[in-house]
């Protein structure tokens, strides 16, 4: 059986806690249709991010997208937010069924 699938991008953003309302905002301003929040911790250049504490608490949003948005997504934080704070996004390419609802 063959699954009626489309390509989409998947966009995973880690990042500083502290901004995640902010980048909420930035992405209803951008046209995101929907995205998954949820904590994260571990370790990166910038040490431990463990979130014993709120200033040391990680987030990862995840959206699916068509490509160029993913990208546009992408482009801005780097411009918006990776001089000033701990911040990681990558993209991979996805199979969705239902493509309409990204």
């Amino acid at each position: 059986m063959t699954l009626p699938t489309e390509k989409r991008t998947l966009l995973t953003v880690i990042t500083e806690a502290t901004i995640e309302q902010a980048l909420l905002r930035e992405f209803d301003r951008l046209g995101v249709r929907g995205y998954t929040v949820w904590d994260a911790r571990g370790r990166g250049n910038r040490g431990m991010r463990d979130g014993s504490w709120e200033e040391s608490a990680n987030i990862r949003i995840e959206m699916v997208c068509p490509r160029s948005q993913a990208e546009a997504v992408l482009g801005y934080l780097q411009a918006r937010y990776y001089a000033d704070y701990a911040m990681v996004g990558f993209l991979q390419d996805v199979e969705v069924l239902r493509p309409g609802k990204f």
